[in-house]
């Protein structure tokens, strides 16, 4: 399930930067959970390019997150975001309250950087 939804972060971050046919071919194997016997038949493609095709678009888009690390950057600022909503929530004096704001805009700014 891990694998699956780390192939859909991937996907939904760099899927626009693959060719139109690496995106149908990769949508039917995660989104639609089609077999790669089952694409094949669809697509009129061998099973071994169905294989081949999803492991070069996977491995394509983990060197774009390696390079420009945006699911990383998403992953810190959902947490900088939950950060401000549970101080937010929460019952705090004045100063405590602007503490974690301060401290908070800091780590997104490092983040940002």
């Amino acid at each position: 399930m891990e694998k699956i939804v780390a192939q859909g972060l991937l996907y939904d971050f760099y899927g626009a930067l693959l060719t139109k046919h690496q995106q149908e071919i990769y949508e039917k194997a995660v989104y639609e959970d089609l077999s790669l016997s089952e694409i094949a038949a669809v697509s009129g493609i061998s099973k071994q390019a169905v294989h081949d095709l999803i492991r070069r678009a996977t491995a394509q888009m983990n060197e774009y997150e390696k390079r420009l690390h945006m699911i990383e950057r998403h992953r810190k600022i959902t947490e900088v975001i939950r950060t401000l909503q549970e101080a937010a929530a929460a019952p705090s004096g004045e100063k405590q309250l602007r503490d974690i704001l301060l401290e908070t805009a800091g780590r997104l700014e490092r983040d940002l950087a």
